[in-house]
């Protein structure tokens, strides 16, 4: 099974550095989840493709947080991690 490398941008460490202990410790694992497969939706992994988005971007549901992340070879790249009220404007 092909393995990914997930990466942390600067804004998403900084996101989740400002979340509690047990909403990151969620974040962490999840994001830890996205190294076996970031593309396709199963049980525990809520993930969905984002539309007219290039280069592809997907998002992770964790609870009231949503991971932002693309696909690039063998690197997953999480560039946002946001509570879902505050919406996907920035697609926009």
């Amino acid at each position: 099974m092909r393995k990914f490398e997930v990466l942390l941008s600067a804004v998403a460490v900084k996101e989740l550095r400002l979340l509690s202990e047990g909403e990151a410790r969620g974040i962490k694992e999840k994001m830890g989840a996205l190294a076996e497969d970031p593309c396709k939706p199963r049980p525990k992994a809520d993930i969905k493709k984002l539309a007219g988005t290039k280069p592809e971007f997907y998002r992770l549901r964790v609870g009231e947080y949503r991971i932002i992340y693309c696909v690039q070879e063998n690197k997953v790249k999480v560039t946002e991690i946001m509570r879902r009220s505050r919406g996907y404007g920035w697609l926009e």
